[in-house]
Formats: structure tokens, C-alpha cells, sequence
């Protein structure tokens, strides 16, 4: 039994610019993060598992209309919603994954419902949807992901033709929780609404597991925010834990080589949130600011927003 129950979320990272925060808005984001956090947290003081609360977590990030998933999600080139999330569990290393969804209230649970009742990993745009239609998951109309900020965020970017990431302040919106549980099982999930004015169905790294999402009980659980296509390129959750399997470096060690050095290297700008088999938590990032938040049994309890 893990005595070290933990958890870790973020709510996207990118340049977080103090000057364009009112304390008003601040106090709504600490509010957003504190909530999903300590939502998650309950599911884990409870003895339940690391798996639920990570989608529990994740869920209320979505359903809070500040942060780019669910119903806060950002508008694409044709003003609709395509979102994307996956959930993956480090006991059995099962994973689930949905891409360029719409109308879906919560991508996670569609995502662990592909993971737990379809046979596959990733489905896709109608399939997808199909699919959630078929496990009576819970649809929404458009009015429901309608923010006026994402809606004058789209106007923008369409008036100067390019693909925003998030807001002109090049925010990298995602939203993702990893915990361990008293089982000692890790769990990882993310969510997105991807890019302002995303066109031809782009999708990123958030709903590929071992890119943006990855938990093996062996080393540690992983969410990514950042720019997406180079977070693919670099498949940098699953490199953090090789980092750990294969050199025998610590959790804090692996972040920091792959997200202030690699990705670096590559242009990648982003962060993320990591906890390992004992519990230990680390949410690196090479942007301004990363909206975040962890909480754990040794006392550990953090709302965060810049460095």
C-alpha cells in the first residue's frame, strides 16, 4: 500500500503574462485549479484509484470555462469545437484516446470509456462520437462550449489568418491531472480543445499516449501542455520515463533534461505535470507561467501560475 498518495494538475502553460492578469482573474484560475485538484485529491483519501481520480480531476477542468477543454474549448477555423483527450492507467498500461470530437461534455470519460469498453486505444471525429452516443455519454449543444473570450480569440485569428495557440498571448491551453493511489497504481489523463483556427482536423500531442499522455507503475505518470507538434515529435512523456528505466535518474532529474534541454533544442515550448511511483512530484516548464496545482499526503500543497 502507497501511504504517499498524490496528485498533480495543470491547467495549459505558455506566456502567462502578469500585465494581462486582473487579480479578479487570477482569483478565478486559483479557484478552477483548487477545485479539480482537491476534487481529484478526495477520490484518492477515499481509497479509490488513481485512474478515477484523474478523470475526476480532468472532468472539472473541463466543465470550468477558463481553461481550453470541454466547455472552455477554443474554436477552429470553421467556429466549431474539435477536442481531443486520453487517460491511461500504469498498472496494465491500458489507454484510451479520442481526436477532433464534438459536442462531447467531457472527452476524458469518452476517452476511458474507449479504454475500458471498445477493444482499441484512439478513435476519431464521428466514430468517436458514435461510439460516446452508444455509451451514453453526455452531448451538448454548441451554445454550451460558446465563451465570448474564445469567440473574440477566433474573430482575431481570423482576421489575421493564422492558428493561434489558445490566445495571442500564445497560451498553450490543455488541461491534465497524473495521481498514485494507495494501491500504488499510477494514472494519467489530458484534455484539449487544440489551437485557435485549427484547420484540416490537426490534432496534437494531448491524446497520443507516450506524447502527451503516459503512466507505467514502473517509473511515473505524465501530462503534457505545450506546443503540441513538437511535444509529438519529441514523444516526450514516454522519453521522461525511459530517462528514469533506463538511466536510473530521478523524476526531477528526467523532466529536466527533457523539458529545459531537449525540447528546447527543438523550439518546444511547454511544460508539464509528473509524479513517480513514490509519489514525488514535478511540473517543469520552459514558458512564462504554467497554470498548476498539486497536492499530497506528506503535505505537499501548491495553486501556482508563474515561475
Amino acid at each position: 500500500m502507497a501511504t504517499n498518495i498524490s496528485i498533480a494538475i495543470h491547467g495549459g502553460a505558455g506566456t502567462i503574462l502578469r500585465s494581462s492578469m486582473t487579480p479578479e482573474l487570477q482569483a478565478q484560475y486559483e479557484l478552477g485549479l483548487r477545485q479539480a485538484r482537491d476534487a481529484g485529491y478526495a477520490v484518492l483519501e477515499r481509497g479509490g484509484s488513481s485512474v478515477d481520480a484523474v478523470e475526476v480531476a480532468v472532468a472539472a477542468l473541463e466543465d470550468f470555462p477558463l481553461f481550453n477543454a470541454g466547455r472552455g474549448a477554443v474554436f477552429n477555423n470553421v467556429g466549431k469545437h474539435e477536442m481531443d483527450a486520453c487517460i491511461m492507467r500504469g498498472d496494465t498500461r491500458e489507454a484510451g484516446a479520442v481526436c477532433g470530437v464534438a459536442g462531447v461534455k467531457n472527452p476524458v470519460k469518452l476517452a476511458r470509456a474507449v479504454m475500458e469498453r471498445s477493444g482499441h486505444v484512439l478513435l476519431s471525429g464521428q466514430g468517436a462520437e458514435e461510439f460516446g452516443r452508444a455509451q451514453g455519454m453526455e452531448f451538448a449543444e454548441d451554445a454550451y462550449f460558446y465563451t465570448q473570450q474564445r469567440y473574440e480569440q477566433w474573430q482575431q485569428a481570423l482576421k489575421e489568418d493564422r492558428v493561434q495557440l489558445d490566445h495571442s498571448d500564445k497560451k498553450f491551453g490543455t488541461v491534465g491531472a497524473v495521481a498514485l493511489d494507495t494501491f500504488g497504481n499510477l494514472a494519467a489523463a489530458t484534455s484539449t480543445g487544440g489551437m485557435t483556427n485549427k484547420k484540416f482536423g490537426r490534432v496534437g500531442d494531448s491524446p497520443v499516449p507516450g506524447a502527451g499522455t503516459y503512466a507505467n507503475n514502473a517509473t511515473c505518470a505524465i501530462s503534457c501542455t505545450g506546443h503540441g507538434e513538437l511535444f509529438l515529435r519529441a514523444v516526450v512523456a514516454h522519453d521522461i520515463s525511459c530517462l528514469m528505466e533506463y538511466r536510473g535518474l530521478s523524476l526531477q532529474e528526467a523532466c529536466d533534461i527533457v523539458v529545459h534541454d531537449k525540447l528546447v533544442k527543438i523550439g518546444g515550448e511547454g511544460g508539464l505535470v509528473a509524479v513517480d511511483r513514490m509519489g514525488q512530484i514535478a511540473m517543469p516548464f520552459n514558458s512564462e507561467g504554467m497554470y498548476r496545482a498539486c497536492r499530497s499526503a506528506d503535505g505537499t500543497d501548491a495553486v501556482l501560475i508563474y515561475k
